[in-house]
C-alpha cells in the first residue's frame, strides 16, 4: 500500500504548503547548525576539553533519539499543523533556558536548554519530513526534500557566521587572555564573554514563540488526518513486517553522524593542524556551501535523471573518496575535503528517508519516529572522534568512523532500501 500520494486538499494549495514546511526547515537548520560554533563557544566560556565540549552535540542528538517517539505520540493526538506549532513553543523554551544558564555560566544548565530545543526540533522533524514526503509521488519524494534541504542549508550557512560574528568575534583573543590571567580576571573575562550570548538566544526565542502562533492559524492542511483516512484497506500491525525502515534507521544514524562530523566537527579537525579559532569558527558555513551546492544538483537531476537510490550510492561512493582525500593531505587542503563533505552528504536524508517510508501505510508516523531516532548518530559518532582523538592521530580517527558509514550507506542504496519489499 502506498501513502505518496498526496491529499486532495493538500494538493490544492501545494505551493503554500511547501513554503510554510521551507520555513519550517529553516528553522531547523538555524539551530542545527550552530552546533559547529557552539563547540567552540562551550569550550571557551566554559573552560572545557573538547571531550566535554562535544557534550554539545551529544546532548543534542541525543534528545532526538529520546524524543521521536513521544514525537510521534503527541502528533498522533495533536495532528501535524498543531504538532509543529507546539514544537515552536518547545524550542522558545529551550533558547530561553540556554541563554540564561550560559550567561549563569553553569554548563549542565545550558546543555539542558540544548536538549529541549532539540526535543522541539524532534517533534518538528517528525511531522514535517513525512509530511513533505506524502506531497507527492514517492519517486520524487528526494526533490521535494532536497527543496527543503536547500531552506535547511542556507540557515546553515548563515547562522555560524550570524555567531560567529556577533558572538564570537575576537574569540581567539579572549582565549590567550583567559591563558594569561588570574584566577579573578579569568572568571571576569569569562563571565563577560558568556553573557553575550544571552541577547541573540532571547530574540530567537521570541521569534519561535510568534512562528508557533503563526503556524496555528497557518493555512496549512493537516496531511496526518486525511491520509489516514484514505489509506483504507488492510493497516499494518508492526514496523518489523517491514525490514527496510529498520534499515533505513541505521543508514540515518550513520548519515547524521557523518554529516555531523563533516559539518560540526570541522572546526576541532582544522584546529588539529593548528588553525587559528577566528578561522575554524567559520569552517561550518564552508561545509554547508558543499551541501547547498549539492541539494541544487539533486533538485536538478532527480528523478529527471537518474533515480534517487542511484544518486544516494554515488553519494556515499564520493563520501568514501572525499575521506581518503582529507586523509592524505594536511592543512587547508585537508579541511577542505572535509568541507566537500557536505556536497557529498547533501542528498543522503533527501534519498533515504522517503525509501525507508516507502510503502509503510498507516504506520508512516511510527516508521518516521523510528528513522528520527536514528538521528542520535549526531550524538554518538562525534563523541567517539572527541575519546579516540586523545589516542590516535585525529586525521586516522576520522578515517576509521567515517568510510564504514558511507559504505553502509552503499548497501542500503543497492540493496536494503527493498529489503522485505515485493517488487512491482
Amino acid at each position: 500500500m502506498s501513502t505518496a500520494a498526496a491529499s486532495p486538499s493538500a494538493a490544492t494549495r501545494p505551493i503554500v504548503s511547501i513554503a510554510i514546511i521551507g520555513g519550517l526547515f529553516f528553522i531547523m537548520g538555524w539551530f542545527t547548525w550552530l552546533n559547529g560554533p557552539l563547540i567552540s563557544f562551550v569550550q571557551v566560556a566554559f573552560d572545557l576539553d573538547v571531550v566535554n565540549a562535544f557534550l554539545v552535540t551529544f546532548v543534542s542528538y541525543l534528545s532526538y533519539f529520546v524524543w521521536a517517539l513521544p514525537a510521534s505520540a503527541i502528533l498522533d493526538r495533536t495532528g501535524m499543523k498543531k504538532g509543529m506549532a507546539i514544537a515552536l513553543w518547545v524550542m522558545a523554551a529551550g533558547a530561553l533556558a540556554f541563554g540564561q544558564f550560559c550567561t549563569q555560566r553553569w554548563y549542565p544548565g545550558a546543555l539542558g536548554g540544548l536538549f529541549v530545543i532539540f526535543a522541539g526540533l524532534a517533534i518538528l522533524q517528525t511531522a514535517s519530513n513525512p509530511y513533505i514526503s506524502v506531497l507527492g509521488p514517492i519517486e520524487s519524494g528526494a526533490q521535494r526534500i532536497a527543496i527543503m534541504g536547500i531552506c535547511n542549508k542556507v540557515a546553515g550557512i548563515l547562522a555560524p557566521v550570524a555567531l560567529g560574528t556577533l558572538v564570537l568575534h575576537g574569540m581567539g583573543d579572549i582565549a590567550e587572555r583567559v591563558a594569561a590571567a588570574g584566577a579573578a580576571d579569568k572568571e571576569r573575562i569569562l563571565s563577560e564573554f558568556a553573557a553575550g550570548i544571552h541577547g541573540p538566544y532571547l530574540m530567537m526565542a521570541g521569534v519561535l514563540a510568534l512562528l508557533g502562533v503563526a503556524i496555528l492559524f497557518s493555512p496549512l492542511p493537516d496531511v496526518r488526518a486525511e491520509r489516514g483516512a484514505a489509506a483504507g484497506a488492510a493497516p499494518q500491525k508492526s514496523l518489523f513486517q517491514f525490514p527496510h525502515v529498520w534499515l533505513g534507521a541505521l543508514a540515518i544514524f550513520l548519515y547524521v553522524g557523518a554529516e555531523v562530523m563533516a559539518g560540526d566537527a570541522i572546526g576541532t579537525y582544522g584546529a588539529g593542524f593548528g588553525i587559528p579559532l577566528d578561522q575554524t569558527k567559520f569552517f561550518t558555513s564552508f561545509t554547508l556551501g558543499g551541501m547547498l551546492a549539492g541539494y541544487i544538483v539533486g533538485f536538478l537531476t532527480i528523478p529527471r535523471f537518474i533515480s534517487q537510490q542511484r544518486y544516494l550510492a554515488i553519494s556515499a561512493v564520493l563520501g568514501v573518496a572525499f575521506t581518503l582525500g582529507a586523509y592524505c593531505t594536511t592543512g587547508y587542503v585537508s579541511v577542505g575535503f572535509v568541507a566537500a563533505l557536505g556536497f557529498a552528504n547533501a542528498m543522503m536524508w533527501p534519498a533515504i528517508f522517503p525509501l525507508a517510508i516507502h510503502g509503510l501505510g498507516r504506520l508512516i508516523e511510527r516508521g518516521s519516529a523510528l528513522l528520527i531516532m536514528g538521528i542520535a548518530g549526531g550524538a554518538i559518532v562525534p563523541q567517539a572522534f572527541a575519546l579516540l582523538k586523545q589516542h590516535m592521530h585525529f586525521q586516522l580517527v576520522f578515517l576509521l568512523l567515517m568510510v564504514p558509514c558511507y559504505l553502509y550507506i552503499l548497501y542500503f542504496a543497492l540493496r536494503g532500501h527493498r529489503a522485505g519489499l515485493r517488487e512491482g
